[in-house]
């Protein structure tokens, strides 16, 4: 609560203890980012499968440490813009292998079946 203008709120003035740890940014956070920028951009081709799994694996990691420090470890929104990446990547992968297949199917279907003879063979 303040009374004047210039003065600080007595609220804000002891909530945190000196022994308290500085904020840093999560270390896995920068990590997930990249990792989700790579398998973004290898998404189309099939590659991308790889960092976008590890990202999300390193992004629940992040998660619990950033949980139990408190609120000492920041980079929530690295956290964020990494998992939305690392999902693109494998929605893409997805749809190139799905685009794969049917261009396979597509083909084989195409192509005679069984035994091709020649002409003057009975």
């Amino acid at each position: 609560m303040t009374t004047a203008p210039g003065q600080v709120s007595v609220a804000q003035a002891g909530l945190r203890h000196p022994l308290d740890p500085d904020p840093a940014r999560a270390t896995k956070a920068r990590a997930v980012f990249a990792l989700g920028l790579l398998g973004l951009l290898t998404g189309l081709f099939i590659g991308g499968v790889v960092p976008a799994t590890v990202a999300l694996q390193l992004a629940r990691q992040a998660r619990r440490e950033a949980y139990a420090s408190g609120g000492f470890l920041t980079g929530g929104a690295w956290l964020r813009r990494g998992e939305q990446m690392a999902w693109t990547g494998l929605v893409l992968v997805a749809v190139s292998v799905v685009a794969v297949v049917v261009i396979a199917v597509v083909r084989m279907a195409g192509t005679p079946f069984g035994h091709d003879y020649p002409a003057n063979m009975d």
